[in-house]
C-alpha cells in the first residue's frame, strides 16, 4: 500500500513485485502525459513510503516498520475509509516498538493475537499456506515475510512432471537466495538449521539442467533435506502437537521459543491467563478520546463480532480511571476469556474478569490491575425476581460480605494482595425481569494489584529439578495450607480449594520462590462447621501431585508438613493470645445462624481453638504417597482450649 497516494496494490506476487508494478504503472502514466519517468531517487522515496498488507478472509493485516509506526498508522487511517476498523489489525505483535506504539494509542486490541487453542493453531497453520508462482507449498510467516518449505512438501514435488518440477526447483533456488526488505529470507527450510540451506541449491543451475540430471539433483537435495530435519518433524501434521507447536512458533517469528500469551503482552504469567484486549480510549493533550469503533455498530449494523468486542464495561472502567487519575497517558482494558483454574466451573453468578494496563505521565512504570465483577450484584438479584430496592440492598450487603471475608482471611494469616478496592460502574439492565429493562443499575467490582508471579499449579515442572527451588516451594505451600484449612476454603460441594490457580508464587531475582500470595479468597468461610481433622487428608494432594517431579521425595514432604505445623500453631497461638480482639472483630455485624459472616467467623474461631495441630499434621502425613518416620510427639503439643493459652 502507498498511503500518501491512497493506493492499494492487489496483484498476485510478493510485496516487492507489487511495488515494482505500481512504479511501472506510474511511469506509464507519466509517459502518456509527456513527462519524464520517476528518477531513481523518487522511486526510492516512494518505495520507502509503502506499507506491506496481508489480506486474510476476515481481516487486513498491516505489517509495520517498527521504526516508522506513524506510516503504519497513516495506512490504517486510509484503510478505515473502505473497511471496518474492526477488520484491520497490526502484525509484529512480539516487537516491543510496535507493541508500545499501539499500546500508547489505547489499542492493544488491534494487535493480531496469537492462537490460544489447538484449534486456533491448526487454523493458523492452514491459513498460512501460500504459493509464489507454482503450487501452495509454503507456510507464510506474515511477520517476517519468510515462506517456510517443509521436507514433506519438498518430498511431494517428486510426484510432479519434469517441467513442473523444474519450475519449482528454479523458484526455490531463486527465492531462497533472496532477502526481503525486512532482511528476512524469502524462503527458508523448516527446522533444517545450517545442515541444509540455499547453498545446497546454489550448486545447480536448474534453468539449464539436462532433463536426465533433473531427478538425480532433486533426489540428492531431498536426501540432504531429509537428514537435516529431526525425524519427528518430517511429516506435516497439524494434529501432532510437536509439529504444530514448532510450526506455529516459526509462523510468529519465534521458531525457538514457546508461544505464550505473556510474551505477546509483556506481562508476568499470573494464572497463565488468556487476555482479549478490548477497544478503549486514548488521552491526547489531557482529553479522553474513545475508540470510534464504539460508534461503528450504529452505522453498519451491530455484527456479532463487533458487538462482542465493544464491551461497554471497558468504557466504564476507563471513566473511573480517568476520574481517579488526572494525568493518564494511556489505558488499555483486556478481558480474561478463559479461566484455567482447576476448580470446577460454577454457573451461578457473574464471573467477568478484566485486566487494566494504565500509564501515568510522570511515572515510569505501568500500573497493572485485575478487575473482577462482583458475583452477586443488582443484575443477578433482579434476575431472581427481587424488587429494585431489595436488589440494591442485597448487592451492597454482598459487597460488605466479600470485604469482611478478606479482613477475616488476613486476620487469620492468609497472605492476600495488599490492596483491594471496591468500585462500581453503571449499566443498563436487560434481563429476566422485563419490567425493569432499560433502568440504570450499579454493578460492583473489585480492583486489585496484578501479582507478578506463577500460579502454583502452573509452575513449570523443570523448576522442581532444583532441590533448592523444590524445598522453598514446599515450605511456602505448606505454610499457606494452614490458613487455607482454618478458614474452610471450599466450593459449594464442600470440595477443598487449594493449590488450584489462586495461589501465586512470587520469585526473587535469582528465580527462587520468595513469597506465596493468594490472589483471590474465593470459597473462604464456606466450610465453617466440619472439624478440621475431617478434611486434613485433602492437604496431602499438593505434595502427592509433585512427588514424581522432585529428587528428594521425603525431604519435600517433610518440609511441607513442618511448615504447615509451624504456621498453624502460630495462628492458633496468636488467636489465644489476643482472643478478645479476634472474637469481637465482627460483633457489629448481624449474627444469623443461617450463615451470616459474623456467625461463620464465630464458628471458625471455635474450631481453631479446639484443634490439635499435630493430629491434623499426622492426618496429612497418613495420606502422603511417601513414608516418613514420625518424630516423637511432645507431651505439651497442644494446650487444651478450656485452659486457655
Amino acid at each position: 500500500m502507498f498511503p500518501s497516494h491512497r493506493v492499494v496494490v492487489t496483484l498476485p506476487g510478493i510485496h516487492a513485485t507489487q511495488r515494482l508494478a505500481y512504479l511501472e504503472l506510474l511511469n506509464e502514466e507519466r509517459e502518456q502525459q509527456g513527462r519524464s519517468p520517476l528518477s531513481r531517487h523518487e522511486q526510492s522515496e516512494l518505495w520507502d513510503e509503502s506499507v506491506d498488507l496481508i489480506f486474510d478472509p476476515d481481516a487486513i493485516l498491516i505489517r509495520p516498520d517498527p521504526a516508522r509506526m506513524q506510516l503504519a498508522f497513516q495506512a490504517d487511517e486510509v484503510l478505515q475509509e473502505i473497511v471496518s476498523k474492526y477488520r484491520i489489525r497490526f502484525l509484529y505483535a512480539l516487537n516491543e516498538q510496535v507493541r508500545d506504539a499501539v499500546k500508547r494509542r489505547g489499542e492493544c486490541w488491534r494487535v493480531s493475537p496469537l492462537p490460544r487453542s489447538a484449534a486456533e493453531m491448526r487454523q493458523m497453520v492452514a491459513s498460512s499456506r501460500i504459493a509464489i508462482a507454482g503450487r501452495e507449498i509454503y507456510y507464510y510467516n506474515r511477520v517476517t515475510g519468510t515462506r517456510f518449505l517443509t521436507w514433506d512438501e519438498f518430498d511431494r514435488l517428486g510426484m510432479l512432471e519434469d517441467a513442473e518440477l523444474q519450475k519449482h526447483l528454479v523458484e526455490i533456488a531463486d527465492f531462497s537466495a533472496r532477502t526481503n526488505p525486512h532482511g528476512s529470507p524469502e524462503i527458508a527450510f523448516f527446522v533444517a538449521g545450517k545442515r541444509f540451506s540455499k547453498a545446497d541449491f546454489a550448486r545447480y543451475d536448474f534453468r539449464a539442467i539436462a532433463p536426465e540430471l533433473l531427478h538425480q539433483a532433486f533426489d540428492d537435495l531431498r536426501a540432504a533435506f531429509h537428514e537435516a530435519v529431526p525425524p519427528e518433524l518430517r511429516r506435516d501434521d497439524p494434529n501432532d502437537v510437536v509439529w504444530r507447536n514448532r510450526m506455529c512458533a516459526a509462523l510468529i517469528g519465534r521458531e525457538e521459543d514457546v508461544v505464550s500469551e505473556e510474551t505477546l503482552l509483556g506481562l508476568s504469567p499470573e494464572f497463565y491467563m488468556q487476555i482479549e484486549w478490548l477497544p478503549g480510549g486514548r488521552i491526547e493533550e489531557g482529553e479522553l478520546i474513545f475508540d470510534p469503533i464504539f460508534e461503528e455498530p450504529s452505522h453498519s449494523g451491530r455484527s456479532a463480532d463487533v458487538f462482542g468486542l465493544c464491551d461497554d464495561k471497558a468504557r466504564k472502567f476507563i471513566f473511573n480511571f480517568v476520574r481517579e487519575h488526572g494525568d493518564l497517558e494511556y489505558v488499555n482494558i483486556g478481558r480474561v476469556i478463559n479461566s484455567l483454574s482447576r476448580r470446577r466451573p460454577q454457573d451461578r453468578g457473574r464471573r467477568d474478569v478484566y485486566i487494566a494496563q494504565i500509564k501515568l505521565r510522570d511515572v515510569e512504570k505501568e500500573i497493572i490491575s485485575i478487575l473482577r465483577m462482583q458475583k452477586w450484584g443488582m443484575r443477578e438479584h433482579l434476575d431472581q425476581g427481587k424488587s429494585l430496592l431489595d436488589a440494591m440492598i442485597e448487592s451492597e450487603e454482598y459487597t460488605e460480605y466479600i470485604l469482611d471475608r478478606r479482613l477475616g482471611c488476613k486476620q487469620l494469616g492468609m497472605n492476600l494482595p495488599s490492596r483491594v478496592t471496591a468500585r462500581k460502574i453503571s449499566e443498563r439492565y436487560q434481563g429476566a425481569q422485563t419490567g425493569c429493562n432499560g433502568i440504570t443499575i450499579w454493578s460492583p467490582y473489585f480492583e486489585r494489584d496484578y501479582i507478578h508471579g506463577i500460579a502454583t499449579d502452573k509452575t513449570p515442572q523443570h523448576k522442581f529439578q532444583s532441590d533448592r527451588y523444590a524445598f522453598e516451594f514446599a515450605r511456602l505451600l505448606g505454610a499457606a495450607a494452614a490458613p487455607n484449612l482454618i478458614v474452610g476454603r471450599c466450593d459449594l460441594a464442600m470440595r477443598v480449594l487449594f493449590d488450584d490457580g489462586d495461589e501465586v508464587i512470587v520469585e526473587d531475582a535469582a528465580g527462587m520462590p520468595r513469597e506465596l500470595v493468594v490472589a483471590d479468597q474465593t470459597g473462604t468461610f464456606c466450610d465453617y462447621l466440619r472439624d478440621l481433622q475431617a478434611v486434613a487428608q485433602e492437604y496431602a494432594v499438593p505434595v502427592n501431585r509433585r512427588l514424581e517431579l522432585v529428587s528428594d521425595r521425603e525431604g519435600f514432604a517433610r518440609i511441607y508438613l513442618t511448615a504447615f505445623l509451624k504456621r498453624f500453631s502460630n495462628i492458633q497461638r496468636e488467636y489465644r493470645k489476643r482472643r478478645r480482639a479476634f472474637d469481637t472483630l465482627f460483633k457489629h455485624r448481624r449474627r444469623d445462624e443461617a450463615g451470616s459472616f459474623a456467625y461463620r467467623w464465630e464458628k471458625v474461631l471455635e474450631r481453631l481453638d479446639r484443634a490439635d495441630p499435630r493430629e491434623i499434621q499426622e492426618r496429612i502425613r497418613d495420606s502422603l504417597d511417601v513414608d516418613l518416620v514420625r518424630p516423637p510427639r511432645p507431651h505439651h503439643a497442644a494446650v487444651p482450649a478450656a485452659l486457655g493459652p
